[in-house]
């Protein structure tokens, strides 16, 4: 999730968004990418959260491996650079994700 500076120019945008076209393109290992702007409903909880994070990106993997490969990538070290300058706020998290009720109860 993260936060552009409010005074980044739109070449900076474009530079941004070509960069994560390419590792998304380009990243052998990434299996699925979602991007997205923030959506509010005027639910309680929206007025807890600290920072509003316009925008999230979702990168998924179909394993360790992949997401190792994409890290060490150059395409990725590419958007890191970039993503480091325009981002005012933002938080960047790998988690390793698994589904359904199995993986409820690797929270216990």
């Amino acid at each position: 999730m993260f936060r552009p500076r409010p005074d980044l120019s739109p070449a900076s945008r474009q530079g941004l968004a070509d960069a994560l076209t390419t590792a998304i393109r380009d990243i052998p290992s990434v299996r699925h990418a979602r991007v997205g702007k923030r959506v509010t409903f005027g639910r309680p909880y929206e007025q807890l959260m600290r920072v509003n994070y316009e925008y999230v990106a979702l990168l998924e993997f179909d394993d360790m491996e992949g997401l190792t490969a994409y890290l060490a990538h150059p395409a990725h070290d590419a958007l890191a650079a970039r993503f480091f300058d325009v981002f005012e706020e933002a938080l960047m998290y790998d988690f390793d994700v698994r589904d359904g009720a199995d993986a409820v109860a690797r929270l216990l």
